[in-house]
């Protein structure tokens, strides 16, 4: 009960469990405390924060901005958010827009590709509507390939077409780190970079906390334990908070992404280092 799971994704955006669920089966493997991280969105948020007060579990708000540097993608963690802040909902969703071209762009070179699929066969299979707030993601259109024998895994989906370097790799223009950095300070959260170990440029990582970040996520389900030690001195030499998050998104058509909820953990008591309203 004294360990916090600070990046969860659900299905607001692209994860596959519910937002109550996830407060469940963090409450089961014994966590005291999580964050919900979902991409340019906190339609989940709410939820989560509901079903966390009904079982004693404290739940931190966040979200995870999608960001350009150096023509990458880079993710920026926002912990302690207000949720109803205009200011930021308006941003978040001009975010979703983006994505939601990019989905487009990437549809549109499948179809070059001769792999006939559309956006609303993607909106349809993962049971959302356009305009809620919730996004859409590559591993939605992953699964419509699935779906359609065009692919036979997810893997597969983003070896081939999807992920850096595919034959339908989109990567649109987005904000800038420092933005984003902003954004969440404006709404009254710390600002944290997501899993630096998989964009293999560490001296990127540098120029980012160079942006204001209020921490590094160390402790990535998909660093080395080597990674995962130069990264918490890289934070400690900054002065900023080293934290730690599965990036769960659950099993998607029998494929896990990341790790299970508690994979890696930080201490409880790290939140109050990062919660900048009090």
């Amino acid at each position: 009960m004294e360990r916090a799971d600070l990046h969860i994704h659900t299905t607001a955006s692209d994860g596959v469990t519910a937002p109550a669920e996830v407060v469940r089966i963090a409450k089961q493997v014994g966590l005291g405390a999580i964050a919900i991280t979902d991409h340019d969105t906190v339609g989940g948020v709410r939820e989560v924060m509901q079903a966390g007060a009904k079982l004693g579990m404290i739940v931190v708000p966040g979200v995870e901005i999608s960001t350009q540097m150096n023509g990458k993608d880079v993710h920026i963690l926002g912990y302690y958010i207000d949720i109803e802040d205009d200011l930021l909902l308006g941003r978040l969703e001009h975010l979703r827009s983006a994505r939601d071209r990019r989905n487009e762009m990437i549809i549109e070179k499948l179809n070059r590709l001769g792999i006939q699929i559309t956006l609303s066969e993607v909106w349809h299979t993962v049971n959302k509507k356009p305009g809620e707030d919730l996004t859409i993601g590559r591993p939605h259109i992953a699964e419509v390939l699935v779906h359609k024998g065009a692919v036979a895994s997810v893997s597969e989906a983003f070896d081939r077409y999807l992920g850096e370097g595919g034959s339908a790799y989109v990567s649109p223009e987005r904000v800038s780190p420092q933005e984003a950095v902003r954004w969440i300070h404006e709404a009254g959260g710390s600002a944290v970079i997501a899993h630096p170990g998989l964009y293999h440029d560490d001296a990127l990582v540098e120029k980012i906390i160079g942006c204001g970040v209020d921490g590094i996520e160390a402790y990535h389900s998909d660093h080395s334990p080597e990674e995962e030690s130069r990264y918490a001195a890289m934070a400690e030499r900054a002065g900023v908070a080293a934290t730690a998050g599965s990036d769960y998104h659950g099993e998607r058509m029998g494929e896990m992404r990341h790790q299970h909820i508690g994979a890696r953990t930080a201490h409880v008591s790290l939140l109050q280092r990062l919660n900048r309203r009090g």
